[in-house]
């Protein structure tokens, strides 16, 4: 079946009144191209009962360019727009804001494929996971795009995920903001890369302040880590869980603070670090740069630890009982952290 497109002239939006099973426009089960232009909007207005905007379906394949969707409110997932398994959603220089979903994905939630390029995704709000963008054992691709100040409870404001496959790159997760996990974002047995992204900036209440992963693949190359804050707990950079397996390449992780330990990284995973720089984090115990767990296993190369700070010791690496492993030989360096660059087992650790 041929694709249906619709062109909307410019300067001009779009309020909708009715709900169609759960959402303001039909639900999508075929090729369709929304064009719009500069400040096109597609709205719910103001006083009607609540409805997120757009529902893509199975055998749906739904393209938005140049649209701002807003104002849906759902007390199911996806407040501005919800991709159900078996369908697909392209979003082209548009703006996804000001939604609310009482569960999963304020913004966008995707249980099928979602790619979103040159776009935003801001000030969305959920009661759960994923406030920005929600992935639930889909394909979801975010490139050259901004997903910033969204808010939440759940599992990451920014984007959020349970299984399925994350891809980032040349994006940003700033100023997002959740009470539990993840305030950038945050992976829940999923496949996540993540690279040249700034995660900066954000906030969780209690585990991974830019970033957190559980029991998944993570792979990170030329991302920005800073003045992300775990408020009363732990990992204000980024916490690898456990079960995780995180490479950590030609990266920065600087200025974020954990309440209680790692203020810029706490592993409890496998994790190896590459030509990456965890400098002038703090922790309000333990670990300033680092904190490793009892079962965690952390493997630097060619990595600089330094003018990390820990209230208590450890201000650049606190290993807990797990394994530590420097590789001075490739010019890993541990220096000028106070009160101590190490505390615990660190093999090869000076002070």
């Amino acid at each position: 079946m041929a694709a249906r497109s619709s062109t909307s002239p410019p300067k001009c939006t779009y309020l909708l009144t009715a709900d169609i099973d759960g959402a303001g426009l039909p639900a999508i089960t075929t090729p369709i191209t929304l064009n719009g232009g500069k400040h096109t909007t597609i709205k719910r207005a103001a006083g009607v009962d609540p409805f997120r905007i757009l529902t893509v379906n199975a055998g749906g394949d739904l393209t938005l360019n140049h649209l701002t969707i807003t104002g849906g409110h759902t007390t199911g997932d996806g407040g501005g727009i919800l991709v159900n398994t078996g369908g697909t959603l392209a979003v082209h220089h548009s703006t996804t804001t000001l939604n609310i979903a009482s569960d999963d994905g304020g913004g966008i939630a995707n249980n099928g494929t979602t790619t979103v390029t040159r776009s935003t995704v801001s000030h969305n709000t959920c009661d759960s996971d994923g406030c920005g963008i929600f992935n639930s054992n889909g394909l979801l691709t975010v490139s050259k795009s901004h997903v910033n100040a969204n808010t939440g409870d759940g599992i990451g404001a920014g984007i959020g995920s349970l299984g399925g496959t994350v891809q980032i790159t040349r994006s940003t997760a700033k100023n997002n903001r959740n009470n539990v996990i993840g305030g950038g974002v945050g992976l829940f047995n999923t496949v996540g890369v993540i690279t040249a992204t700034d995660i900066v900036g954000n906030t969780t209440g209690i585990l991974g302040g830019g970033l957190w992963a559980l029991g998944g693949q993570l792979f990170v190359k030329d991302v920005t880590v800073a003045r992300n804050t775990a408020v009363t707990g732990n990992g204000g950079g980024l916490l690898i869980d456990k079960e995780t397996t995180a490479r950590i390449e030609d990266s920065l992780v600087k200025g974020n603070f954990a309440n209680v330990l790692g203020g810029g990284l706490l592993n409890e995973g496998n994790t190896q670090l590459l030509r990456t720089k965890i400098a002038g984090n703090q922790a309000g115990g333990q670990g300033g740069g680092i904190f490793n767990s009892a079962a965690g296993t952390v493997r630097l190369f060619t990595t600089e630890v330094v003018k990390n700070v820990a209230v208590t010791d450890g201000g650049g690496i606190f290993n807990d009982g797990g394994t530590v492993e420097l590789n001075t030989a490739t010019g890993t360096i541990v220096v000028k952290n106070r009160p101590d660059n190490c505390a615990g087992d660190v093999p090869g650790c000076v002070g």
